[in-house]
């Protein structure tokens, strides 16, 4: 409203707007999109946001997590802040964790928490693996759960599923490129073609019918579509596949067929 607590001329409102959903209006340009009322896909850049963005109007683009965190540093103070976390990642963070563990839900932690306190914290001991960053994300094996989520080693959006150990990787990895084949925008080769493509490889995996070489030619295809996708859905997709074939090779190479 006008005059915000008494002061003159600090007027504000703010507009709650239903977007038609996707996950690639997660990307700024394509949420703007939406908010203009259009089909959530990604814009050409520049101009960026801050430039051009919301009715081609200069705009800044921050996730409601960031407004909050910023309401209490103006309330509690910065020291108060920066006394969570560590010296590069200051803070806190909110997590929603699921998956296979006794407590799924919504957490805040300090940055810095290792994977491993934070599978205590949860009931997720045990896990065979942790995918961080959620679809889009790293799958982190048992081994390296001793790494923390910080912006130093692990950074993340805050979604974290446990991957308990009767479950099996083939399975993980297709479940991922199966959503990404849905949401990709298609807009870009890449990510609208890669992604099928790599689905289609994990089916033949699954099957018996994928040989060493050609599960090696899908991921140099993971590779340029990190680097070739128009936005950060399609550079992002191939996460879990890579991670999942480097850190889980052999439970995913036996299934291969010679060549």
């Amino acid at each position: 409203g006008r005059s915000v607590m008494g002061v003159d001329g600090f007027d504000f409102d703010i507009i709650v707007a239903m977007g038609a959903g996707a996950y690639v209006c997660g990307e700024e340009t394509a949420l703007i999109e939406s908010l203009e009322g259009f089909r959530g896909e990604p814009r050409n850049r520049p101009p960026f946001p801050a430039v051009a963005g919301l009715l081609n109007n200069p705009t800044v683009v921050n996730n409601v997590e960031t407004l909050a965190s910023v309401a209490a540093i103006f309330a509690k103070g910065v020291d108060w802040f920066k006394a969570f976390g560590t010296d590069k990642s200051t803070g806190y963070k909110l997590f929603s964790i699921s998956g296979d563990c006794e407590k799924p839900g919504a957490y805040e932690f300090p940055w810095g928490i290792t994977i491993a306190d934070l599978l205590k914290e949860v009931g997720g001991e045990g896990a065979k693996a942790v995918q961080i960053g959620g679809a889009s994300g790293v799958c982190v094996p048992a081994k390296d759960f001793s790494r923390r989520l910080a912006f130093e080693d692990i950074p993340t959006g805050g979604s974290v599923m446990v991957i308990g150990p009767q479950r099996d990787m083939l399975d993980v990895a297709e479940n991922f490129l199966d959503f990404f084949v849905e949401e990709s925008c298609g807009q870009c080769t890449p990510c609208r073609e890669g992604n099928e493509v790599l689905l289609e490889g994990l089916e033949m995996l699954e099957y018996g019918e994928c040989s060493t070489s050609y599960l090696r030619e899908l991921v140099k295809l993971g590779e340029t579509m990190q680097v070739a996708s128009k936005c950060g859905l399609g550079q992002s997709s191939p996460n879990a596949f890579l991670s999942i074939v480097e850190n889980f090779r052999d439970e995913l190479m036996g299934r291969t067929v010679a060549e």
